[in-house]
């Protein structure tokens, strides 16, 4: 069965649609001033969950000192997005002694918890036994009555703690905790041996598994907020893809017409050298699993200038030779030895300025440069 060609390259955030979203990371009492290396660690850690998301091709760059911009493309639901990346998720096994609290229960400081009603408050001591820190693993999963929870691992040497811990206070309450809200407040029956336990709070199947890709994640070092959060929808997506094949294709066909007007038969080679540098690019495109943005397609535009201008300047090479008398064999090697300096050194000078943008720029500025920069290698092999 003949199947029509189609490319298989990732799209951007705009063109495939998506969200945009800037935090801000925001000082604590332990980590009074923004450094480096917690803006570094918060930056890791958000790129962990977006991977577990799934979003094809995400940008999370840095920018500025304290804020972090993250473009998730094709991501269906933004405020879950949001609340994955943006929740420090700081988990917390507190030992709360004959004290049970109820979920939605929240420490505002070490030993003051206010009750989800939002009016009574009780003094609970905040007494930390196990951190989300010490888990290797965590799943969403289903209990054996078909109800969504959360399925977590501890470390080696946390597990011999936890173990340790539930066998000297059985008949207490171990309450465990994400960003000082009460998850759930189970009462210990037994001794839990080998570091491995679930947690229950009413989860549904996606809640579980957010949680569960959080632990996996990992706290993030500062609190962040949200200061922007921009939604590209598809359909604008799709106009502008319209929008730039279409100027593409005009590219493309006005460059073809002038080079067999202007110059014949040869023009006709150079379109079809033209032809092949096309195919070239976006093969080499989709080997690299490059994305393709709105500056990736002027890029290509701009680089199909470049390999056009190659071709005129072999032209005008032999057409100098041919004036002086050359016949059309010699005019051709002369020509095409006078020209491939020229031509080299036209491309030097482009590239060396793509890969200053390469290096330096950030999001469609590095598509724009890849573009580039692939379109110009592939021009010097179809010149």
């Amino acid at each position: 069965t003949f199947q029509t060609p189609a490319l298989h390259l990732n799209l951007g955030l705009d063109l495939r649609g998506g969200s945009h979203i800037v935090l801000q990371a925001k000082p604590t009492k332990e980590t009074p001033t923004i450094t480096n290396e917690a803006m570094d660690g918060v930056l890791r850690i958000i790129r962990n969950r977006v991977d577990q998301l799934g979003v094809a091709e995400p940008s999370i760059t840095r920018q500025g000192r304290d804020r972090i911009v993250a473009e998730l493309p094709g991501i269906d639901n933004p405020q879950r997005a949001i609340e994955l990346i943006g929740k420090t998720a700081l988990l917390e096994f507190v030992d709360t002694g004959t004290q049970s609290l109820p979920q939605g229960a929240e420490w505002k400081d070490n030993d003051t918890v206010v009750l989800p009603d939002n009016k009574t408050t009780v003094k609970v001591p905040k007494k930390v036994i196990l951190t989300g820190a010490d888990l290797v693993d965590s799943r969403g999963q289903f209990d054996q009555y078909g109800r969504p929870n959360v399925a977590f691992t501890f470390k080696s040497s946390a597990a011999k703690q936890f173990e340790d811990y539930t066998t000297k206070n059985i008949g207490k309450y171990l309450t465990i905790v994400l960003d000082n809200r009460v998850i759930s407040s189970p009462v210990i029956n037994s001794p839990i041996p080998g570091g491995r336990g679930v947690i229950e709070g009413g989860f549904t199947l996606e809640s579980a598994r957010d949680l569960a890709v959080l632990l996996r994640g990992g706290a993030l070092p500062l609190p962040v907020e949200v200061v922007e959060n921009r939604t590209i929808g598809p359909l604008l997506g799709r106009d502008s893809i319209d929008r730039s094949l279409r100027a593409g294709y005009i590219a493309i066909v006005l460059v073809a017409l002038f080079m067999a007007l202007y110059y014949g038969a040869a023009g006709l080679l150079a379109d079809l050298a033209l032809g092949v540098y096309t195919l070239m690019l976006f093969a080499l495109l989709t080997l690299i699993g490059a994305t393709l943005t709105l500056p990736g397609i002027a890029g290509f535009i701009l680089s199909l200038g470049v390999a056009v201008d190659a071709n005129v300047i072999i032209f005008e090479k032999v057409k100098e030779e041919l004036r002086a008398g050359r016949t059309l064999r010699a005019a051709v090697g002369t020509g095409w030895s006078r020209a491939i300096v020229t031509i080299l050194d036209s491309n030097a000078t482009t590239l060396i300025g793509a890969l200053v943008l390469l290096w330096l720029g950030t999001g469609p500025v590095r598509g724009f440069a890849v573009t580039l920069i692939l379109g110009i290698l592939t021009s010097i092999f179809t010149a």
